[in-house]
């Protein structure tokens, strides 16, 4: 009997000790479960904490991390051609990298040049010439030779190019394809007692949707009438690929321009209309307004539309509305631009000899002058580090 007691108090001994080590065990690792949250909490908090130091944070000046030295005709400008620097003039044109090495060359006479930008891909035109020279960011691409006089140009991302022409009667649309610059992949007609005149013309970054501002009077009232086209498969069902329509009354709309593959807008007199859909596009939204459109600027996330400012403070007031077709905000600013840029959360305005940086909390990042006459502002991979492009240098410049 003493046995089975002795055996059953050592039994529950044991057991008791298993339940302890068993506790010990849950309380060791709650432990670690707490110190790894400890540690993700103090980590979200730190980067909350740059996030918003970052975003506050106002820059006084710059230092120029190198610089490049380089020449350039009179008469020349430059754009952003993807990574890279495109300049142009009447006599020709060249692409170089951020180093100033010069990836292309190339050599035309032009009197009335037009330039069009689509990411890495950009076409160069003489208005009534009958020549569009087509280029990426690291090679020439082709040359299309038209029939008629060219009116209006744009490129797509892919190389596709589309084009305006006038002809006695008609003005004429035509569509071409990279590698069969001789045969038109579309064609179409228009003129003011049918469709009216075609002002503008624009494709998708991926180039298979076409929009049209097409101008005409009808019972002595000036109409616009935006058409989309798709040139993909879901356009072969339809006469003339013509998938989507929206006609304006007394108003003229001669921007248009696509920020993505589905989403498009354009600007006309008194307002910004937006649609939306990468196959047939349906009207998005529109916003109206009573003051003069100075300026418009966009990129693939924001549209901005420049107007004289209200308040006497400012000289000028910038509506900025997302892809979403959504207002962002008012931004007030007293400098000259000679060109807008959005950037991810900011913008820059600018001109020759000074620029401002603001991001879209309305927060004045950086406003100051430059040591030297600047063609081209092109904002680098990091934070605040910019390409300068001026007469003489390409200057890499980090605020501070």
């Amino acid at each position: 009997m003493a046995d089975i007691r002795s055996y059953l108090k050592e039994k529950e001994k044991r057991e008791q000790n298993q339940s302890d080590y068993k506790v010990k065990i849950r309380k060791h690792r709650l432990s670690g479960v707490y110190r790894v949250l400890l540690i993700v909490f103090a980590l979200l908090a730190l980067a909350v904490f740059v996030m918003v130091q970052y975003r506050l944070h106002i820059y006084t000046g710059y230092d120029i991390v190198s610089s490049i030295e380089k020449s350039e005709a009179v008469g020349a400008a430059d754009i952003r051609l993807g990574d890279n620097i495109l300049t142009y003039s009447k006599d020709g044109a060249h692409c170089t990298d951020q180093k100033g090495n010069v990836v292309w060359n190339l050599t035309y006479e032009i009197q009335n040049i037009m330039v069009e930008t689509c990411q890495d891909m950009s076409a160069i035109a003489d208005y009534n010439g009958r020549n569009i020279y087509v280029q990426s960011s690291t090679k020439p691409v082709g040359e299309i030779t038209t029939t008629m006089p060219i009116r209006s140009i744009s490129v797509s991302a892919t190389g596709r190019v589309a084009t305006i022409m006038a002809d006695t009667d008609l003005a004429w649309i035509y569509v071409y394809n990279p590698g069969d610059w001789d045969n038109p992949a579309y064609k179409g007609q228009a003129s003011m007692q049918s469709s009216g005149y075609p002002a503008a013309v624009t494709l998708s970054p991926g180039g298979d949707l076409m929009m049209v501002s097409y101008i005409y009077v009808d019972a002595g009232i000036q109409k616009t009438n935006i058409v989309f086209y798709n040139l993909g498969p879901v356009g072969g069902n339809v006469n003339d690929r013509w998938v989507s329509s929206y006609t304006y009354s007394d108003i003229l709309v001669p921007y248009i321009h696509f920020m993505n593959n589905d989403t498009a807008f354009a600007v006309g007199d008194n307002r910004l209309m937006f649609f939306k859909g990468s196959q047939i596009p349906a009207s998005e939204a529109e916003y109206l307004t009573d003051q003069e459109i100075k300026s418009v600027f966009y990129n693939g996330d924001y549209v901005g539309l420049v107007f004289d400012s209200e308040d006497a403070e400012y000289r000028y007031r910038m509506e900025v509305y997302n892809n979403a077709a959504r207002k962002v905000g008012n931004y007030y600013m007293n400098i000259d631009y000679t060109d807008i840029i959005f950037n991810q959360d900011i913008f820059i305005a600018y001109n020759e000899s000074a620029c401002i940086i603001m991001n879209m909390d309305g927060i004045e990042k950086y406003n100051g002058g430059f040591n030297k006459s600047v063609r081209l502002i092109q904002p680098l991979k990091s934070a605040y580090k910019y390409l300068l492009v001026t007469n003489t240098s390409i200057d890499t410049i980090q605020l501070k």
